[in-house]
């Protein structure tokens, strides 16, 4: 879009306030508003913010951060109307006074893998992400008690399904905007929901999950629930996960991950990438699985994966590779959850995949798991050379620290950042006294 594209659908729409939202290190969005007034300080670049009081970048003597907002992205926020106008945001990238790009900015430290991939004479890495969330009932005080907003399952219809008109209202806002949405359906669990929207390129694909998750709770709260993205809000119950489905993608030859020659339909260097994705699978955990809660999603029995395999058809693997072909064919990482930051997690799975597509020989090339890995022993596991992925934030942290390929790819300021929050996460976890504990030791 151009400036005087944004300025003539601002006055055509009455629009009157602006917002510049961006993601720090642990993934929030924040923003700085503006009324529209100051449109040309926004289109230059000129609307400033204290990156000291942001999580994971600058201390208090380089507090000055600077946003330049991403024309592409402006977008009329539907839900945000009022009866004194409406509100339009942009997506912005975080800039230092001199005019450098801020290396703690996740949305640039995307952009840098970009720019490596595109040196390997790819394209683009196209992304389709399937975020899963929970519906919760509020009570009069707007208090979650963790009651289900309803008692349905897997693919269930009215009257089972009591989150059906919700989902409905979310994919319409979607629509308003002009997402692509694909499909939604009620998930596994009671008051579990998935809404799916059309690949994209990678930027674009982890610009549209962040405004997905924000307009998922704001609908919800219109409709009396609480929406959560927590990996895993209750016990025994099926996890929110994000599968994360990636395709390779060249202007010359076309889908790069698909090979008609080939007996599974894969090329050598859709092989490649998903090796290297297994190679690198415990230290990528901490990105694409940041909380404590995240490790008790990824447990056996609930379909999340456990292990750092792949296969055709086996939803046990850490990486699934659907059954369509041509055009369509991709690798689907099953462990991502809703609470990574997406555009780190793409980052490191970015870099992963490209260091198993330019450093791996073809006797390094991981072969498919054909096993239903959850019902193998420990040894059966180990004769197979599967390793599991981290258990808990602290084995995730463990592995994440001494990893070369994540220190490269986020640069030595958020690396250390990053880790600083996650130890202290541990820690608190760490301290704490849960009340399953209570429960089996305070009469002992």
């Amino acid at each position: 879009m151009t400036f005087a594209d944004i300025k003539q659908r601002i006055s055509d729409e009455n629009v009157r306030y602006l917002r510049l939202q961006f993601t720090d290190m642990l993934g929030d969005i924040k923003a700085v508003e503006v009324p529209v007034e100051r449109l040309d300080d926004a289109l230059h670049n000129r609307i400033m913010f204290d990156g000291s009081s942001i999580e994971g970048f600058v201390r208090i003597k380089e507090a000055d951060m600077y946003l330049h907002p991403d024309l592409d992205s402006f977008l009329i926020l539907p839900f945000e109307e009022s009866r004194f106008g409406k509100v339009a945001r942009f997506l912005c990238d975080v800039y230092k006074p001199n005019g450098e790009p801020f290396e703690g900015d996740p949305r640039g430290i995307l952009k840098r893998q970009i720019a490596k991939m595109k040196s390997f004479g790819i394209d683009a890495l196209n992304v389709g992400f399937e975020p899963e969330f929970y519906l919760f009932k509020l009570d009069a005080n707007g208090k979650c008690d963790l009651e289900f907003a309803d008692k349905a399952s897997y693919f269930d219809l009215s009257p089972f399904d009591g989150g059906e008109e919700v989902r409905r209202d979310i994919t319409l806002t979607l629509q308003e905007m002009g997402y692509p949405v694909q499909a939604s359906h009620h998930e596994v669990g009671p008051g579990q929901n998935e809404i799916t929207f059309r690949f994209a390129d990678v930027l674009t694909s982890c610009d549209r999950v962040q405004t997905f998750k924000q307009v998922v709770q704001v609908v919800a709260r219109k409709h009396n629930c609480l929406a959560t993205f927590m990996p895993k809000p209750v016990e025994g119950r099926a996890g929110n996960g994000m599968h994360t489905n990636c395709s390779l993608f060249s202007k010359e030859k076309g889908n790069l991950f698909y090979d008609e020659k080939d007996p599974m339909g894969l090329s050598l260097l859709a092989k490649k990438w998903m090796s290297g994705l297994i190679k690198h699978a415990r230290e990528l955990a901490l990105l694409t699985n940041p909380s404590v809660n995240s490790y008790k999603r990824l447990v056996s029995g609930f379909e999340a994966p456990i292990y750092a395999c792949w296969s055709d058809a086996n939803r046990s693997s850490l990486i699934r590779v659907p059954a369509v072909r041509g055009a369509s064919t991709r690798a689907e990482m099953r462990n991502v959850d809703p609470f990574a930051n997406p555009y780190l997690a793409l980052a490191g799975i970015l870099a992963a995949g490209l260091d198993g597509i330019g450093n791996l020989q073809d006797e390094e090339i991981v072969g498919p798991v054909y096993d239903n890995i959850f019902e193998l022993n420990d040894d059966e596991i180990d004769a197979l050379g599967i390793e599991r992925l981290p258990e808990t934030l602290h084995s995730a942290i463990q592995a994440y620290k001494k990893s070369a390929l994540i220190q490269e790819v986020l640069g030595p300021h958020t690396f250390d950042k990053y880790l600083e929050a996650k130890q202290k996460e541990w820690k608190l976890y760490h301290n704490s006294v849960s009340s399953w504990e209570l429960e089996h030791y305070l009469g002992r």
